[in-house]
């Protein structure tokens, strides 16, 4: 469904259009869905350059974070450019794999063991082993391939008067100046906050009932891998609108924005 545009609405640059898609965390049957919505859009449209941008948290929580991460490490189809930006659950795994465990019972916790168990690991034995041990097992049981892909995602994504990004943004900092560790996990004060940051910040980490859309920024994690819900914000001008798996999320584009 289309939004309505309007003359004071934020845009995308000219003769390009942007798919913006919330946490996937390991649910491979949403993304594949989802992806199946966008490639009808796309070929039906036909559209100038198109980018393809996943906010980040791919992995953990959900059954099959491997399965993802292999189904968009390898991701081509004509005519759209993937655009990877990294979450605060890939920040962790690189951390652990570069050798600082001190996340290891955390990353446990909130989703890494589904993330081991979808590459053939298993998460209560390497809880349980010597801190080498188990750094040598979880190297062992994730891809090089894998980690070099996830060693690529960015921070940000800026497409026309929107910024894309995981987490969100520092209020009152200047684009240039923010610091990695807000973009990749910052709640409040960055939720709460009215102003107006020059763009429309586009984001996911924060899980909301359905679209989170207010003036100064759109929240697009629907919780997908408990509620079967995965949601993508399109931009295409000063149109934009929402794809989703499950129900009906968010409302177009207004003439009051």
């Amino acid at each position: 469904m289309f939004g309505r545009s309007h003359p004071k609405a934020p845009r995308g640059p000219k003769s390009q259009r942007a798919y913006v898609v919330g946490d996937i965390h390991g649910r491979l049957d949403l993304l594949d869905r989802l992806l199946d919505e966008v490639h009808a859009e796309v070929d039906r449209d036909r559209p100038g350059k198109v980018l393809l941008v996943f906010l980040g948290d791919l992995i953990d929580r959900g059954p099959k974070s491997a399965e993802v991460v292999e189904r968009l490490r390898t991701y081509r189809h004509r005519g759209i450019r993937p655009i990877f930006l990294l979450g605060n659950h890939e920040e962790v795994l690189l951390r652990i794999l570069e050798g600082d465990l001190e996340h290891l019972a955390g990353w446990l916790r909130f989703g890494g063991a589904q993330c081991l168990k979808s590459y053939g690991a298993d998460p209560r034995a390497i809880a349980a082993a010597a801190d080498q041990a188990a750094l040598a097992a979880i190297r062992d049981a994730i891809p090089d391939n894998h980690v070099e892909f996830l060693r690529t995602f960015v921070d940000t994504c800026r497409f026309g008067d929107y910024l894309f990004v995981h987490a969100g943004i520092r209020p009152g900092v200047a684009l240039d100046n923010q610091r990695q560790q807000d973009m990749r996990w910052i709640r409040e004060p960055f939720l709460s906050d009215e102003t107006d940051h020059g763009f429309v910040v586009v984001h996911g980490h924060t899980i909301s009932p359905g679209v989170d859309e207010r003036a100064n920024r759109i929240g697009i994690d629907t919780g997908a891998y408990r509620t079967g819900v995965l949601t993508a914000l399109a931009v295409d001008g000063a149109q934009r609108w929402f794809l989703n798996t499950g129900a009906v999320v968010g409302t177009p584009l207004q003439a009051t924005h």
